[in-house]
């Protein structure tokens, strides 16, 4: 199975989306989504 991980510019992205308090629930919920599948840093 392969493993999907998003980019980092997607995951700035979704970042900015997260902390825009007009976004709307769906974005905040797409753009979490997003950043759940960034791969942790070590």
């Amino acid at each position: 199975m392969s493993r999907k991980v998003t980019s980092k510019s997607v995951a700035k992205k979704a970042s900015k989306i997260l902390r825009n308090s007009t976004s709307s629930k769906a974005a905040k919920s797409v753009a979490g989504s997003a950043l759940s599948q960034r791969e942790k840093k070590k």
